[in-house]
C-alpha cells in the first residue's frame, strides 16, 4: 500500500487527487512552479516542493525536477493527472528506474497508443473499427494525393504525435490538399517536434463519443459507459455529458464490448479512454488517451465510481473493486468547463479573482481551486473550474446546470459562463443532435449577425458637395 503520493500536476486535478488520497489515508506531495505558490492544491497537500519558474518547460514538464522531488520526499508513487507528463513513456520509465510507481499504464502501452499512427494500427489489430485512411505516416505530397484518391475527399491530415487541433488540416479537393499538407507538417514539427502526419477520411457531421475504461494487473477490464463530447470549439471540449443521448442501448453495449475485448487482449492496466467519431450508426476510432480525462467526473457521477481511487488501487497491485455486471447508469450528468476567457472572442482573461462563490445544492459538484483573492496565472491553460450537475433525467441535469451557472460568481475576470448558459438553451443541444462542428458554425453565424448589425447602425458617409465652393484661381 502507498504511504505517500506525489502529484505531478497543478490546479483542480491536483486537488482531485489530494482529496482521494486523504480518504485513503495516503499522504500527498504537491509540486509547483513559482506562479503557483499560492494555489489551493499547494495549501492542501501534506508537503509541497517548488520545482521551477512559471514556464511549464522549466517546471511541470521538467522530469528531473519532479523525480528529484519524489526521491527527496520519499514518495512511493506519482500521479500524473492529465496533460503535462501524463502520457510520457520516458517519464514512466524513469520513475520505474528509481523504484517509484507510475500511477498509469505501462510505458509500452503509453508509447504504443500515444503515437497516432501506431495507435490506429493497433486498433485494427484489436478489432476496433477505424476511419478509412493511410496505413502509416505520409512523407510526401505524392503519397498524400494517392491516399486521398483511394479513400475519397474530403480528407483530414493529422499530426502523428499530439492533438488539440494542431497539425490538423482539412482538404476537400486536390488543390486544397497540395496547399494544406506542408502546413500540417510544419505545424506538427513546431508543436510536437515531429513532422510526421497521417490521413483519414473526413466525416462531415459526426458525434464525438468516447468510452471510459479501466483495467488491473490481473487482466480484468471494465468499461464505464460512454460520454458525448461533441460540444467543442477548435477541438477543445466545452460541455460534456454521460450517457450519450444519441445512442441506443444496443449501440452502447456493442461498442463497449468491442473496447473491453480489445483492452483485455492488450492486457491494458489503469484508466484510459478510447475516442470515436460516430456517424450514421457507425463508430470510427480516433485515438486513445492513456490517462484520466478532464471530463471523468460525469462518468463518476453516472456510475458511482471513484476513478482516481481505483487508479491508485490498481497501481498498488489490487484487483478492480467492481465487475462489469456491477456497472450501470444511475443518472444523467453534464459538465461545463469554466474557462477564464472572453465568452465572445475566446481570448484568455487571467487576473485576480476579487470574489468567488461556487454553486451548490443537490446534484451539483464543482471541481476547482479558485478562492477569493486568487490570482489566475497567464502561463497555463485557461480552465479554472468544472461544474458538474446530475439528475435522474437529461432534462433535469440541463436545468440544474443552467441555474448552477447562474449562481456561480467569479468576480474580477471574464469567464465562459455566459456562452455556456446560452448553449444550454439551444434546440440542438436540448435535442442532443449537435455534431462536433455545430458550435463552430453557431459562433460563426453569431459573429456574422453582429457585424451586420454594426454595419446597419453605422452612419452613412456623406458625399462631399461641390455646391457653393469657390473655384481656385
Amino acid at each position: 500500500m502507498f504511504k505517500k503520493i506525489l502529484i505531478a500536476n497543478r490546479g483542480e486535478i491536483a486537488l482531485r487527487v489530494i482529496r482521494a488520497c486523504r480518504e485513503m489515508g495516503i499522504k500527498t506531495v504537491a509540486v509547483h512552479s513559482t506562479a503557483d505558490n499560492d494555489a489551493m492544491y499547494v495549501k492542501m497537500a501534506d508537503e509541497s516542493v517548488c520545482i521551477g519558474p512559471a514556464s511549464s518547460a522549466e517546471s511541470y514538464l521538467k522530469m528531473s525536477a519532479i523525480i528529484s522531488a519524489a526521491v527527496v520526499t520519499n514518495a512511493d508513487a506519482v500521479h500524473p493527472g492529465y496533460g503535462f507528463l501524463s502520457e510520457n513513456a520516458e517519464f514512466a520509465e524513469m520513475l520505474e528506474a528509481h523504484g517509484i510507481e507510475f500511477i498509469g499504464p505501462t510505458p509500452e502501452h503509453i508509447r504504443r497508443m500515444g503515437d497516432k499512427v501506431e495507435a490506429k494500427r493497433t486498433a485494427i489489430e484489436l478489432g476496433i473499427p477505424v476511419v478509412p485512411g493511410s496505413k502509416g505516416a505520409l512523407n510526401t505530397i505524392t503519397e498524400a494525393m494517392k491516399t486521398a484518391k483511394e479513400i475519397g475527399y474530403p480528407v483530414i491530415v493529422k499530426a502523428a504525435s499530439g492533438g488539440g487541433g494542431r497539425g490538423m488540416k482539412i482538404a476537400f479537393n486536390e488543390e486544397e490538399l497540395k496547399a494544406q499538407f506542408p502546413i500540417a507538417r510544419s505545424e506538427a514539427k513546431v508543436a510536437f517536434g515531429d513532422d510526421r502526419v497521417y490521413m483519414e477520411k473526413y466525416l462531415v457531421n459526426p458525434k464525438h463519443i468516447e468510452i471510459q475504461l479501466i483495467g488491473d494487473k490481473f487482466g480484468n477490464v471494465v468499461t464505464l459507459g460512454e460520454r458525448d463530447c461533441s460540444m467543442q470549439r477548435k477541438n477543445q471540449k466545452i460541455i460534456e455529458e454521460a450517457p450519450a443521448s444519441i445512442l441506443t442501448k444496443k449501440q452502447s453495449q456493442d461498442i463497449q464490448t468491442i473496447v473491453r475485448k480489445a483492452m483485455e487482449k492488450l492486457k491494458y492496466r489503469g484508466a484510459g479512454t478510447i475516442e470515436f467519431l460516430f456517424e450514421n450508426g457507425k463508430f470510427y476510432f480516433m485515438e486513445m488517451n492513456t490517462r484520466l480525462q478532464v471530463e471523468h467526473p460525469v462518468t463518476e457521477q453516472v456510475y458511482e465510481v471513484d476513478l482516481v481511487r481505483e487508479q491508485i488501487r490498481v497501481a498498488e497491485g489490487q484487483k478492480l473493486s467492481f465487475k462489469q455486471e456491477d456497472i450501470y447508469p444511475h443518472c444523467h450528468a453534464i459538465e461545463c468547463r469554466i474557462n477564464a476567457e472572453d465568452p465572445e472572442t475566446f481570448v484568455p482573461f487571467p487576473g485576480t479573482v476579487k470574489y468567488y462563490h461556487a454553486p451548490g445544492g443537490l446534484g451539483v459538484r464543482v471541481d476547482s481551486g479558485l478562492y477569493s483573492g486568487y490570482k489566475i496565472p497567464s502561463c497555463y491553460d485557461s480552465m479554472i473550474a468544472k461544474v458538474i450537475t446530475f439528475a435522474p433525467t437529461r432534462d433535469g441535469a440541463i436545468t440544474k446546470m443552467y441555474y448552477a451557472l447562474s449562481e456561480m460568481i467569479v468576480d474580477g475576470v471574464k469567464t465562459s459562463i455566459p456562452l455556456q448558459q446560452e448553449l444550454l438553451k439551444q434546440k440542438e443541444f436540448v435535442d442532443g443532435t449537435y455534431p462536433i462542428h455545430w458550435l463552430q458554425d453557431y459562433i460563426a453565424e453569431k459573429t456574422k449577425a453582429k457585424e451586420e448589425v454594426v454595419e446597419e447602425k453605422a452612419p452613412a458617409k456623406k458625399k462631399k458637395s461641390l455646391v457653393g465652393r469657390k473655384k481656385s484661381k
